[in-house]
């Protein structure tokens, strides 16, 4: 009962607009993170190069090394969603459709 009650439903005014909204969020956001990753990665560079103890040198060579895993965690994470965006839009359609 419940089932066929939400197959009369139209969600389409519903999910569209927020698919597009995220799907014109998600290329800025590449390069947005692409650009903000690159400049921190060359800051801590730079600080890890001008470092002059030792401990002060691992401490800049542990935040560039969390960091650009921070950042390649980031950008597979927007690059997957935008891969999968339409796959999961067929699948919102068919669980609705069903």
């Amino acid at each position: 009962m419940f089932r066929s009650l939400l197959a009369s439903v139209d969600f389409t005014p519903v999910t569209s607009p927020v698919l597009e909204i995220i799907n014109a969020i998600l290329w800025p956001a590449i390069g947005l993170v692409g650009a903000i990753g690159t400049i921190y990665c060359i800051v801590l560079g730079v600080k890890l190069a001008k470092a002059d103890e030792a401990g002060s040198r691992e401490k800049a060579k542990k935040d560039l090394i969390g960091a650009i895993i921070g950042f390649v965690v980031i950008f597979v994470l927007i690059v997957g969603l935008k891969i999968l965006m339409p796959i999961l839009q067929d699948w919102v359609g068919s669980q609705i459709t069903t």
